[in-house]
C-alpha cells in the first residue's frame, strides 16, 4: 500500500481553519466551564441546602450522560422545547461547557474539602467573615491542590471538541472528514489528524 499525503499539503489552509475553530471552541469551553465549575463547587460546599441539592442533581446528571447526547439534545431538541435555536458552534460550546463544568464542580468541591477545618476556625477567630475566609484562605490553597486535575480537564475538553463534528461544526475533525471523503485518502488524512491532536495535547 502506498501512502499519499499530497491532499493534506494541498489543503493545509482548509485543515488549519478547522484547527483554529477547534482551539477557539476549546478555549471558550475551558474558560466558561472553569468559571461555572468553581462557582458551583463553592455553592455545593457553602450554599444553602436547596442550592446544594440542585447542584448535586446537575453534577450527577451531567456525569451520567455522554457529551454526545448533550450536544445533540441542545442542537436538535432545545429549539423544540424552548424555542431557542443556536448555531452549531454555540450549541457545541454550551453542551461541552455544561458537561465539563460538572467535573470541575466536583474537583473544586474536593479541593475545598481537603483544606483542614482548623484553618477556617482560625480565620473566624481572627475576625474574617465567611466570604473573606473562602476568598483569601480556602480557595487559593484548594485551587493549587486541584491544578493537576484541572490540567486533565483541559485535555479532555480539547478532545471533546472533536464530537462537535456530528452537528457540522467546522472544527478539525469535521474538516478532516470532509477532506478524506473528497480526496479518497482516509488513512493519510485521519493519521495526520491523530498526529495533530497528539501534538496539541
Amino acid at each position: 500500500m502506498e501512502f499519499d499525503f499530497s491532499p493534506i499539503l494541498k489543503s493545509w489552509r482548509f485543515l488549519a481553519n478547522g484547527l483554529l475553530v477547534t482551539l477557539a471552541l476549546a478555549a471558550l469551553c475551558c474558560a466558561a466551564s472553569l468559571a461555572m465549575g468553581i462557582l458551583a463547587g463553592i455553592g455545593r460546599v457553602y450554599g444553602a441546602k436547596p442550592l446544594q441539592w440542585l447542584i448535586t442533581f446537575y453534577v450527577d446528571t451531567m456525569r451520567a450522560i455522554p457529551v454526545l447526547v448533550v450536544i445533540v439534545w441542545i442542537y436538535f431538541a432545545l429549539p423544540l422545547v424552548a424555542g431557542v435555536s443556536l448555531p452549531p458552534f454555540w450549541s457545541a460550546c454550551l453542551a461541552i461547557t455544561l458537561h465539563v463544568a460538572a467535573y470541575v464542580t466536583e474537583i473544586t468541591r474536593a479541593g475545598i474539602e481537603s483544606i483542614r477545618p482548623g484553618q477556617v476556625r482560625a480565620a473566624m477567630a481572627l475576625g474574617f467573615s465567611q466570604s473573606q475566609t473562602i476568598r483569601k484562605i480556602i480557595l487559593p490553597q484548594a485551587l493549587v491542590r486541584v491544578l493537576p486535575a484541572i490540567g486533565s480537564i483541559v485535555s479532555v475538553t480539547i478532545k471533546d471538541t472533536a464530537i462537535a463534528s456530528v452537528i457540522a461544526v467546522p472544527e478539525y475533525m469535521k474538516q478532516s472528514e470532509t477532506l478524506a471523503a473528497q480526496s479518497f485518502h482516509p488513512i493519510e488524512v485521519f493519521t495526520f489528524a491523530m498526529l495533530i491532536y497528539f501534538l496539541v495535547l
